[in-house]
């Protein structure tokens, strides 16, 4: 069998996790994380900016400058919360919809040609063991962290 993180640094370079733009859509260049951040946006409902750094497991820092880029591309609206002003809030506008729409379906229309190379036995095992390996490492946490102080 082949050495395991080579399998790794392989599926990375073939998804073009390494690339700085990982998709183009609309005429827009969009990163890797911003792809994440909009999808996450879209996924959750008002989520504050607390909430998506949180879940896409970014500082806060680079989260934050990677909103503002997003916002100057009008893409996601930022608002502070009726509740308590320290938070904000994150949205899509109508435009960051759309262009979360198509990044969506570039990235299926991608898994499904992957797919269409395999029987559903074959893609069904390969969903099952990659559900598998991400519940695990959902158990362990993040790779290469810095080790606690």
């Amino acid at each position: 069998m082949e050495n395991t993180r080579d399998l790794f640094q392989m599926i990375t370079r073939r998804f073009g996790l390494l690339n700085k733009n990982c998709c183009s859509a609309d005429g827009l260049d969009i990163s890797l994380i911003q792809s994440h951040i909009l999808y996450e946006i879209n996924r959750q409902l008002a989520p504050s900016v607390q909430e998506v750094a949180e879940a896409l497991g970014t500082d806060i820092t680079t989260f934050s400058r990677q909103v503002q880029s997003l916002i100057k591309m009008n893409l996601v609206n930022k608002t502070p919360s009726l509740n308590d002003r320290r938070i904000h809030t994150l949205e899509l506008t109508a435009e960051g919809t759309n262009i979360a729409e198509i990044i969506d379906e570039q990235i299926n229309t991608y898994l499904e040609e992957i797919f269409a190379h395999m029987t559903d036995f074959e893609k069904e095992t390969v969903l099952r063991s990659i559900q598998l390996l991400n519940n695990t490492m959902g158990k362990i946490g993040s790779c290469c962290a810095p080790a606690p102080r």
